[in-house]
């Protein structure tokens, strides 16, 4: 019998672990990200449905990309399926959106996810550009929702809509192939997002009124005299259309602005997001229009609406925009460094902001 000494040996030869290796899309196929993709903006959205048709192949491809992993985002912060009635759970609000960062930072870095939505931005991330910070500037709209945090001020408003809305608009802007060093642009594209969601809070207070949220700046109620928490009751639907209409007038100011981006853009690229800016103005005109009666049911536009807007679109393509007359009040380059100084989101400490060339309004 022998009695040499038997060394043990590891379950896993040190020698042959190897990494996993890094692949734009998880390691998915492109043709199945973009197949998925697709199919998630058809049910989550028939406006950006719409609009997206109008974009070239590769551009509408890119951009259903993006659409997913921002959808899917939203679904998992709200407890939601492509949106609809939320179904919040705030005791692991904030751990949902940790989840989402971890998911994100990992398809980023060209590691398979398990989730196709976050592959497909570890795809449009590769091909377009997109960068870490401008995911974690949308993630951390999340992380506020998640706290639920309300605002105070304008400024805060303005913040909240930077992070879920003008942030997207720079990053679809990237998806258009708009360099890093075109500030201007880039900007314009943030003043889109911005109009688009200040458009939808004002359709949407009373749906936030239910999932218990305001995005009605608190110093707005006070000076309507509105108690907070109180401004659904029938009271104060007089005051609040008077709100909806400051958000709508705030939104038109950044639209105008925005169509001016647009008009650098491809031919093409520039009919779609013109069509946007028409069926979301649209959203937030008719609930001026409607005024006391806008929050009885949720006001949307139908698809010959849709196509009418988008023919107004076509026009305003070929010829060009008005100039606006007037500059709004938040510039992106503003908003950033607010969103830079405000503090730690969701244990995520401040990040420096880096000179890509934003200037701040007054320079």
């Amino acid at each position: 019998m022998s009695t040499q000494r038997i060394r043990p040996r590891p379950l896993v030869a040190s020698q042959l672990v190897k990494a996993t290796p890094r692949q734009a899309g998880g390691g998915r196929s492109r043709a199945a990200l973009v197949a998925r993709a697709s199919e998630s903006i058809s049910r989550g959205s028939r406006s950006f449905a719409v609009a997206s048709m109008l974009f070239d192949k590769a551009t509408r491809e890119r951009a259903h990309l993006l659409y997913a992993w921002c959808r899917r985002c939203d679904d998992i912060a709200d407890g939601q399926d492509h949106g609809g009635t939320l179904n919040l759970d705030k005791a692991n609000a904030q751990d949902r959106v940790e989840a989402i960062r971890v998911l994100t930072h990992r398809a980023l870095d060209g590691q398979p996810t398990a989730d196709i939505a976050f592959d497909a931005l570890g795809q449009v991330a590769a091909e377009t550009g997109i960068t870490r910070e401008m995911c974690d500037d949308v993630i951390d709209g999340f992380a506020l929702d998640a706290k639920g945090w309300i605002p105070r001020t304008e400024g805060d408003l303005m913040r909240y809509c930077y992070h879920v809305a003008g942030a997207v608009g720079v990053m679809m802007a990237k998806v258009m192939g708009v360099p890093a060093d075109a500030s201007d642009t880039l900007d314009r594209a943030c003043d889109l997002g911005l109009a688009f969601q200040l458009n939808n809070i004002a359709r949407d207070i009373w749906e936030d009124d239910q999932a218990g949220r305001c995005y009605i700046p608190q110093e707005w109620l006070a000076e309507y005299d509105i108690p907070p928490g109180q401004h659904m009751k029938p009271q104060y639907r007089g005051q609040l259309v008077e709100l909806a209409r400051r958000l709508v007038k705030m939104a038109h100011l950044h639209d105008a602005h925005a169509r001016i981006g647009a008009g650098r853009l491809k031919f093409r690229q520039r009919w779609a997001v013109l069509s946007a800016a028409n069926i979301y103005g649209a959203i937030g005109d008719e609930v001026v229009t409607q005024a006391e009666l806008a929050w009885d049911h949720r006001i949307h536009t139908s698809f010959l609406d849709k196509v009418g807007y988008s023919i107004m679109a076509l026009k305003e393509a070929m010829v060009g925009s008005w100039e606006p007359t007037q500059d709004p009040k938040w510039t992106r380059g503003q908003l950033l460094v607010m969103a830079r100084m405000e503090g730690p989101v969701a244990g995520v400490p401040n990040t420096p902001l880096r000179d890509e060339g934003i200037r701040r309004k007054d320079d």
